[in-house]
């Protein structure tokens, strides 16, 4: 048997590796290592693949996020609603743009943000909504553009976890995940269902006034060069990164049906018992399993962390601690935000290994040593 990973980005990359080195080639012979064609090719089939007018790439997901509120034009004391149950970037950056980040609870079925929790944190200064699609599960994108509208409130999807989701509103229209609110967010992290071997990001809208504006923060605010209109920052996706996340980008579905593959088997190997909860799967998306998380209880959730480790088999928690407990959020009041979902949440959930190359054998020795500890 293979050795186990979390993610297997080395077996993925020799199964494209021509491909992938032929286009990195092909970017160091023409020396255009910043801009260019490659970007701008890559951005464009990445636009038409989410059915998005624009797409804007830069330098990482948390830039996406900053980016995106720059933009917006929200100031200092603004209140951002966003989830506790998340990567620490997606309210990270709402403070050090001195936001202030307004903590929610999450639904514990679906792990994203909870429309009624948004609808009670609503106050005059709330300006913005940054659902999170966890986990590779959509947010409740139907409930909370409705809560947006109704109260004039932005929309920025952080979609790290959640690139390739097809969302089904209650209308029937589908929309990918990311291309529903008024700015989209990804990454471009390497271990991502559309992962670089470096570091990159990118930002959907449909707008075109804010797709300019987007552009212009991410190239130090200028509109064209040496002309600066806003305050920007330097935030660029390179072009050997660009190329590897084009070639890619042709075979994302593939490698979300390989990861729906696997959590399915999971799910049949859990199915009967009764300490352990599989993803749930609502109808109305496409579950693209970034990460395949389970729900334990009455199983101590950190023993089975080391037994698994000891028996080499990885795992991870997302998230042990979360954001509104984070010492960092001290100055905006985190611990007095009152979220005994997200809390219990954080001592039960584990993540098992799920991506694009796992075959049988290594899963029926991951799941052997999870029913092993749970029913021992």
């Amino acid at each position: 048997m293979r050795p186990l990973q979390m993610v297997d980005t080395k077996t993925q990359y020799h199964k494209i590796k021509t491909e992938v080195d032929a286009a990195v080639i092909s970017v160091l012979e023409s020396s255009a290592f910043i801009g260019g064609k490659v970007v701008t090719t890559f951005a464009d089939n990445l636009a038409k693949y989410h059915g998005s007018k624009h797409c804007i790439p830069c330098a990482n997901g948390t830039d996406a996020l900053q980016i995106a509120m720059m933009a917006l034009g929200l100031e200092p004391g603004d209140e951002v609603i966003t989830p506790s149950f998340t990567y620490i970037a997606t309210v990270e950056v709402a403070a050090l743009l001195r936001l202030k980040p307004v903590f929610v609870e999450v639904d514990p079925k679906t792990f994203c943000i909870d429309p009624a929790a948004i609808e009670k944190a609503i106050t005059p200064k709330t300006k913005a909504i940054v659902p999170v699609h966890l986990y590779g599960h959509a947010a409740n994108m139907d409930a909370i553009m409705k809560i947006a509208a109704a109260h004039n409130l932005f929309v920025i999807e952080d979609n790290a976890q959640g690139i390739g989701n097809d969302y089904t509103f209650s209308d029937g229209t589908t929309k990918k995940t990311g291309t529903i609110g008024n700015i989209g967010c990804t990454s471009f992290y390497p271990s991502k269902n559309l992962g670089a071997y470096g570091d990159g990001g990118a930002i959907f809208t449909n707008d075109d006034e804010l797709a300019s504006v987007l552009k212009m923060i991410a190239s130090h605010g200028q509109s064209k060069r040496y002309y600066h209109d806003v305050v920007g920052c330097n935030s660029r996706l390179d072009a050997i990164q660009a190329a590897i996340l084009d070639i890619k980008l042709q075979h994302l579905d593939e490698y979300i049906t390989a990861r729906v593959k696997a959590a399915d088997f999971y799910d049949n190997a859990f199915v009967d018992n009764k300490k352990i909860t599989t993803p749930f799967r609502a109808a109305d998306n496409k579950h693209v399993f970034h990460q395949y998380t389970l729900l334990v209880e009455g199983v101590d959730r950190d023993g089975l962390h080391q037994f698994l480790a000891d028996n080499g088999v990885p795992s991870m928690i997302y998230y042990p601690v979360p954001a509104h407990r984070q010492k960092m959020f001290d100055a905006f009041g985190g611990s007095n935000f009152n979220l005994p979902v997200t809390d219990w949440l954080t001592e039960r959930v584990i993540s098992l290994p799920i991506h694009t190359e796992l075959d049988e054998e290594q899963q029926t020795f991951i799941v052997n040593k999870v029913l092993e500890f749970v029913n021992k």
